[in-house]
């Protein structure tokens, strides 16, 4: 096999870390600006480690755009490509993502400084013998899926941000007659809790 053949995208979907928009449920402990700027952090910890675990190319898919000065610090420091979020849902946003990969691809968020290189490439093996891939979150979503391809289906009219995400995604998996493998589960930094926790263990400067 190839080496081109082996390369597997990453796309990292990221809400510009703008005061009073991104990570709305800790500024009652940090402060709109605080939330904003540990959502700053949390991005470039996400695409450092994206980038670090050098599978192919590093999509960081910007919403509202991609003028923010950290976007634009991303691609000057890593290398990055940038491009605009489209219109609609989560679903809609994961599907492009995976479509603008053509071929096989992994898709993240920002929430999870846990997540690490070693995750990227386990991830990346499995989509060698399955169509797919889940990393669950402790709060029944997931932190990372990875398609060989594009899949509408898999994401359409699905309600996001609730604890049964990643059970009907195993149930559209399944009526889709994909196969998968899931990783061990991760956890993300939503909630004031989750914060405490990100300072304990020290995952961020």
């Amino acid at each position: 096999m190839s080496r081109a053949s082996e390369r597997v995208a990453i796309a990292v979907l990221a809400k510009a870390p703008l005061p009073g928009i991104a990570k709305t449920r800790l500024i009652a402990a940090l402060s709109a600006d605080g939330a904003a700027a540990l959502q700053a952090r949390l991005i470039e910890r996400t695409v450092a480690t994206a980038q670090a675990a050098a599978l192919g190319p590093v999509t960081l898919w910007c919403t509202p755009d991609e003028s923010h000065p950290l976007f634009l610090e991303m691609l000057q420091k890593f290398g990055v490509l940038l491009a605009r979020q489209p219109d609609g849902d989560l679903g809609a946003r994961m599907h492009m993502a995976v479509a603008a990969a053509n071929g096989r691809a992994l898709i993240i968020g920002t929430d999870c400084p846990a997540l690490t290189a070693s995750h990227l490439h386990e991830a990346a093996d499995a989509l060698r013998d399955h169509d797919a891939v889940l990393i669950p979150a402790e709060d029944g979503g997931y932190v990372l899926i990875g398609l060989c391809r594009p899949s509408e289906a898999l994401f359409s009219d699905t309600e996001w941000g609730v604890a049964t995400v990643l059970d009907e995604t195993r149930k559209r998996l399944r009526s889709l007659g994909l196969t998968w493998r899931e990783l061990a589960p991760l956890w993300d930094v939503d909630t004031p809790a989750d914060f405490a926790r990100l300072q304990r263990e020290r995952l961020i400067d």
